[in-house]
């Protein structure tokens, strides 16, 4: 039996099952880093392709009514992401301050507080679902709503800019662009150009 062992033998036994451990989360983490890189990504979404989607789809009770009365400015349009988790703007922001008003008859989905603000959102049925944000209600989940009745107040938290309200609407789970369910949208009116040429 050998007794001769020095301390750094002992210390170098004693450290090998830690290299083990070491080599083995580093392949581990490589393996991991590798499997993300190559995992197919979802398709792109055109940018038109949800504008469009609201379009063909219009609910029965279209044009809906705009949450605020009187003149609005939308702040901020949507802006459809590249991928369902990519960065965009899920809706659009408009100009409010006071009462707002529901846009088409529905149920109240949700009312709380989502991180630092208030949020409302109210099924419609046929697929829409509306959110609006940040803003304050007395409304309750199941609560029914007609179209245009007042349901919450604009209040200031979240993105959205002080003075205005983000309106997301979802059809089916996904988000479309809310601009086209709402009524008096302008038509563009082309000008002729360049005197002939």
């Amino acid at each position: 039996m050998d007794i001769e062992r020095t301390h750094s033998d002992v210390v170098a036994e004693r450290r090998e099952p830690g290299a083990r451990r070491a080599a083995l989360l580093a392949l581990a983490t490589v393996f991991l880093a590798f499997s993300v890189i190559w995992s197919p990504l979802p398709p792109p979404i055109a940018a038109g392709d949800d504008t469009q989607a609201a379009d063909a789809a219009l609910p029965a009770d279209a044009p809906w009514i705009w949450p605020v009365e009187g003149a609005r400015t939308m702040t901020a349009p949507f802006r459809a992401p590249a991928h369902r988790y990519g960065p965009g703007h899920r809706g659009m922001d408009i100009t409010a301050s006071g009462p707002l008003r529901s846009p088409a008859s529905g149920v109240v989905a949700f009312r709380g507080t989502v991180v630092d603000r208030g949020v409302l959102t109210i099924d419609h049925g046929d697929g829409y679902i509306i959110t609006l944000e940040p803003v304050t209600s007395a409304l309750t989940p199941g609560d029914v709503v007609e179209a245009g009745q007042v349901i919450a107040e604009a209040s200031a938290g979240g993105h959205a800019l002080p003075g205005t309200v983000h309106v997301g609407v979802r059809l089916e789970g996904e988000y479309v662009n809310p601009r086209p369910l709402f009524g008096d949208m302008p038509r563009a009116i082309l000008y002729p150009c360049c005197d002939g040429e």
